[in-house]
């Protein structure tokens, strides 16, 4: 039996609560907010479970094995840290924390405890990045030349954190996993309409050492909800659309022909083949997340999102919030 407990119930922690409890040998032993009707309305659903305002409470007052955390951002490093001295398996949502510093030593304590530091990055854990990862690894689409991502909808506005810092760390965390790389440099421009501090629009552009790149735009100021992360390859190109229920992923046999001169003015050619949609598995991606999380625990298992990818996440979002600051000038991404 794993014994759970978990420190947020505001937006996301409510949908971990859920899948955590529904894998067999889990235990939601604990749940902890300051909110009291949050906490009241866990304990109508599971009546055993011990509530507390208190993290330390939550941490010292009954037997755990692991601890999730879904708090805001700011709150990461600091909950993650008393978790782990306890010898605490540690769930974080993402991103991790707030600076790289903070996760290299959150990186550091876990590894000396001897226990798992798994970071939230759900879509790594969605069927349809899976397939992505698959056709990529596998070939169909040649080299990757650049991938275009956006994610956007009228709000969530945040008061406490950037889109860059809500949204865009989805789009990183999936095009690194896609790219098998982390880029060289990064460049960010971003608007702050609403308040004059809080960018609640920000445009990013990483570039790879394979002179790939990748651009990612966010934004809470958009008329519809948008979540479309397109791929080019020299082969074929794929369109991923996370809005669409069922056809998720196109592969499209297009693509343009290098002309066989080295004159810049030579012809070029455009390949128009077939469209192909992939059949996916239907299953929730945060479920995937928590089981994985499980077994990693149960077995010893490194983590797909573990510390160090959780970092290597924050890196570039610490590099692009310095480039952001500076009117989206080049800033070069720290490296180990």
């Amino acid at each position: 039996m794993v014994r759970v407990g978990i420190v947020g119930l505001g937006y996301w922690g409510p949908n971990l609560t859920r899948n955590l409890a529904s894998i067999p040998g889990v235990k939601l032993t604990a749940v902890c907010d300051r909110d009291g009707e949050r906490l009241d309305r866990v304990q109508t659903q599971f009546a055993t479970v011990y509530a507390t305002r208190h993290i330390d409470e939550l941490l010292d007052g009954q037997p755990l094995d692991a601890v999730v955390i879904a708090t805001p951002i700011k709150t990461h490093y600091s909950l993650a840290r008393k978790a782990l001295e306890r010898g605490l398996h540690t769930f974080v949502e993402k991103p991790l924390a707030t600076s790289p510093r903070e996760c290299e030593a959150l990186v550091r304590l876990a590894e000396a405890k001897g226990v798992v530091l798994f970071v939230g990055h759900t879509f790594l854990y969605s069927p349809a990045v899976a397939k992505l990862k698959e056709f990529i690894e596998g070939g169909e689409l040649g080299h990757l030349c650049y991938m275009s991502s956006t994610r956007a909808n009228l709000g969530r506005v945040q008061r406490d954190v950037s889109a860059l810092w809500d949204l865009a760390s989805h789009d990183v965390s999936i095009i690194l996993h896609l790219m098998g790389s982390s880029p060289i440099s990064v460049n960010c421009q971003g608007l702050a309409f609403l308040n004059g501090t809080v960018h609640e629009v920000c445009s990013l552009a990483l570039r790879f050492e394979n002179k790939s790149m990748a651009t990612v735009h966010v934004s809470w100021l958009h008329p519809r909800k948008t979540r479309e992360l397109t791929i080019i390859g020299d082969k074929k190109m794929a369109v991923y659309d996370d809005t669409e229920p069922l056809e998720k992923i196109k592969i499209y046999d297009m693509g343009v022909e290098r002309p066989a001169e080295a004159d810049p003015l030579a012809e070029v050619h455009y390949r128009h083949g077939d469209t192909y949609i992939p059949r996916l598995v239907d299953v929730e991606p945060l479920l995937v997340e928590c089981r994985h999380f499980i077994e990693c625990i149960r077995e010893g298992k490194r983590p797909k999102t573990d510390g160090r990818s959780g970092l290597e996440a924050v890196r570039i979002l610490h590099a692009a919030e310095r480039s952001l600051l500076n009117g989206g000038r080049r800033v070069c991404v720290a490296r180990d």
